[in-house]
């Protein structure tokens, strides 16, 4: 987090409210638990003894100024505020700087998924394809893939995306006997219902889940959204069922979420290319998140493992596309 140290060892700074929730201590005096965040990062934050006619109402997504003491505990970061308020005008602060996002623009990564689509040769496939992201491009250009972990930022979920169905496309070049057609509609539609399980506030980020994801999920909605546009197309039972089985199947094993585990090749590729990325992405902001040489605290969506920064090269937290 990009605060500023004074000299009695507060820091001030401005921050987004990425979460917050009113919680009661051991004696019942109410305070406020925060995740707080800017580009460089979040922290966990608390603000004791909270009384709301003096210190104001927050919700996920606004921006706020702060001063308070950074400490450690359980081997983190956390933030003790001692003051807080929401950003007005005079403060001349750019919201952008505050909110993850992105490396490249929106409309640049939809354009090359759709141009990826015009090549399948599979009409049916195409349709299918292009009608779901047609119907979903509005909210695609800037929602997010995630609450909290992988590509949970601004544009995250294209991001997350373009990401794999470029590898998708080197995967095909050196085995050709994948079904490019099928891999490629499977990769572009396998997260296309995050736009349905997240309430995302207009910063671009994730502030819950919604009633339908917390009930059933991204994978189930996602292959319901196939099955009603392919009814609606006129598309065969049997072309819409491999996809609904690849949107199913993508989280691999039923302990991460998966109805089934993958029954075929491109079903099985998906799901490989999805966890590559989102390990790539939670290695890199993890590790570059630490000096050289050093050691990360242990990630519990790594399998609780720490993590070195060995800084042979620099560490993005967003994976190069050009």
């Amino acid at each position: 987090m990009n605060f500023t140290t004074n000299s009695n060892g507060t820091s001030d700074g401005f921050c987004l409210v990425r979460s917050v929730e009113k919680k009661m201590n051991i004696k019942g005096v109410p305070y406020l638990d925060l995740i707080l965040c800017d580009k460089s990062g979040e922290i966990n934050s608390k603000l004791w003894d909270y009384k709301e006619d003096i210190h104001g109402i927050y919700e996920s997504g606004d921006l706020v100024k702060i001063r308070g003491t950074i400490t450690q505990y359980n081997g983190a970061d956390q933030l003790r505020i001692d003051k807080i308020r929401h950003v007005n005008d005079l403060d001349n602060v750019d919201m952008s700087r505050f909110v993850p996002t992105a490396e490249y623009e929106g409309k640049m990564m939809l354009d090359e998924i759709y141009a990826v689509i015009e090549k399948v040769k599979d009409e049916d496939l195409k349709r299918l394809t292009y009608s779901i992201i047609k119907d979903s491009e509005e909210k695609l250009l800037f929602w997010p893939a995630a609450f909290k972990l992988h590509h949970a930022m601004r544009g995250g979920l294209l991001y997350h995306t373009l990401s794999i169905l470029r590898m998708a496309q080197s995967v095909c070049k050196i085995y050709p006997s994948v079904d490019s057609d099928l891999l490629f509609c499977g990769v572009i539609l396998h997260d296309i219902c995050k736009i349905d399980e997240f309430d995302v506030g207009s910063a671009g980020i994730v502030t819950s889940y919604s009633v339908k994801g917390e009930l059933l999920g991204h994978l189930v909605m996602g292959a319901m959204k196939i099955a009603e546009k392919a009814k609606q197309l006129g598309i065969s039972q049997d072309t819409a069922t491999l996809v609904e089985h690849m949107i199913i199947s993508h989280h691999g094993t039923p302990e991460f979420g998966s109805a089934i585990r993958p029954m075929f090749l491109e079903a099985s590729i998906l799901s490989q290319l999805d966890t590559l990325d989102a390990t790539i992405f939670e290695i890199e902001s993890a590790a570059g998140a630490v000096k050289e040489g050093e050691f990360t605290p242990r990630q519990w969506a790594l399998d609780n493992r720490k993590l070195f920064n060995h800084a042979r090269k620099p560490l993005e937290t967003k994976a190069k596309l050009d």
